[in-house]
């Protein structure tokens, strides 16, 4: 059985690494639009939110009012919030224990970039069971 994949556009992953760079040292983050299909995800849009964690250096927190907003926008459409995507600065592109405390979403993607500078790593991964897994990212055209 083939894993799920979660196709990704040079457009989304530049737009993701433009956010992580901009935001550094802080954390940046924001929401995945996008289609589910059974063998995986297509993004369709990358929605930055602000972040609104109390340590934006080390946590983040996306605007629940972008998030209700997006959702309202999408009602009706085959896109939905596919998942989140955030930065680690100067960490490393996997989930934090942080972020398995702050998982609630099932069958909810996260895509985490990681590193400083000019070069971000990133990373698919989805939430199910209590527990991430890793999601290959397939580039598309």
């Amino acid at each position: 059985m083939t894993p799920r994949s979660l196709l990704l556009s040079p457009t989304h992953s530049a737009a993701i690494a433009a956010c992580a760079r901009t935001s550094f040292p802080r954390e940046c983050c924001g929401l995945l639009e996008g289609i589910a299909h059974d063998d995986g995800w297509r993004l369709t849009a990358v929605h930055e939110s602000r972040n609104i964690a109390e340590q934006p250096e080390q946590h983040f927190l996306i605007d629940p009012q972008m998030h209700i907003d997006l959702l309202r926008r999408l009602r009706g459409t085959e896109r939905t919030v596919i998942g989140c995507f955030h930065s680690h600065p100067r960490g490393r592109a996997e989930p934090s224990s942080t972020d398995l405390l702050s998982a609630a979403e099932q069958d909810f993607l996260w895509l985490i970039a990681a590193g400083e500078g000019e070069t971000f790593d990133l990373r698919a991964y989805l939430f199910s069971a209590a527990n991430f897994q890793s999601v290959p990212i397939i580039q598309d055209r």
